[in-house]
C-alpha cells in the first residue's frame, strides 16, 4: 500500500467519524485541542521572559493597593491611637491571632492596654482590616519580614504603632487608591 492509499484511508476514516459521531469526536481523535495548546506554548517559548528573581529584583515587585502584607496600627493626626477597643478584629480573625485587652478612660472612651498579634498564626487574610470601623488596623505593602528569636513573632501594640508610623504615607496612598 502506497502513501496516497494510506492518506486516502485516513481521510475516509475521518469523514466517517465526522458524519457518524460529530465534530467534537473528530477533534478528539485528531488531537486538535492538544495541537492548538502546543502552538501557544511554542509561541511563548521564544518571547522574552517576565519572571522577577526575588529578592534580587524585589524592590520593584508590583503590588496592588489591596495587597495584604505586614499588619500595622495607625494613629490620628494629633498622635492619638485610632483603636477604640471594639474588639471586632479579634472576633473576626479566623486564626485567633489577635489578643486585645482594654480599659475605660475617665472621659468615657475605651482604649487598648494590650494589642498583640501572633504573626505565626496570622494568615494575612485582611479580615481584621475590613472589620475595623476606624481604619485602625491595616495591611502594609511590606512582605519581607522575619523573626530571628523565639517570642519575636508576638507583635505588641508599640511595635504595631511604630510600623504604622513608618508606613503611614504609603498606607494613606493605598487607601486613597482603593477608594477611587
Amino acid at each position: 500500500m502506497n502513501l496516497v492509499g494510506v492518506f486516502g484511508a485516513l481521510i475516509t476514516f475521518a469523514l466517517l467519524i465526522y458524519f457518524i459521531f460529530g465534530r467534537d469526536q473528530l477533534k478528539s481523535l485528531l488531537l486538535l485541542d492538544l495541537l492548538s495548546g502546543l502552538r501557544v506554548t511554542g509561541k511563548k517559548l521564544f518571547e522574552p521572559k517576565t519572571t522577577l528573581h526575588f529578592p534580587d529584583e524585589g524592590e520593584s515587585l508590583p503590588t496592588s493597593p489591596r495587597f495584604k502584607g505586614m499588619l500595622a496600627l495607625r494613629r490620628y493626626e494629633n498622635g492619638q491611637e485610632r483603636c477604640i477597643a471594639c474588639k471586632l478584629c479579634e472576633a473576626v480573625c479566623p486564626a485567633l491571632a489577635i489578643n486585645i485587652e482594654s480599659h475605660e478612660h475617665t472621659d468615657g472612651t475605651r482604649r487598648t492596654t494590650r494589642f498583640d498579634i501572633d504573626a505565626f498564626k496570622c494568615i494575612n487574610c485582611g479580615l481584621c482590616a475590613e472589620a475595623c470601623p476606624v481604619d485602625s488596623i491595616v495591611c502594609t505593602d511590606e512582605m519581607n519580614y522575619s523573626f530571628l528569636r523565639r517570642g519575636d513573632n508576638i507583635m505588641t501594640k508599640e511595635q504595631l504603632l511604630a510600623i504604622g508610623d513608618l508606613y503611614e504615607d504609603q498606607i494613606a496612598r493605598n487607601m486613597e487608591k482603593d477608594r477611587a
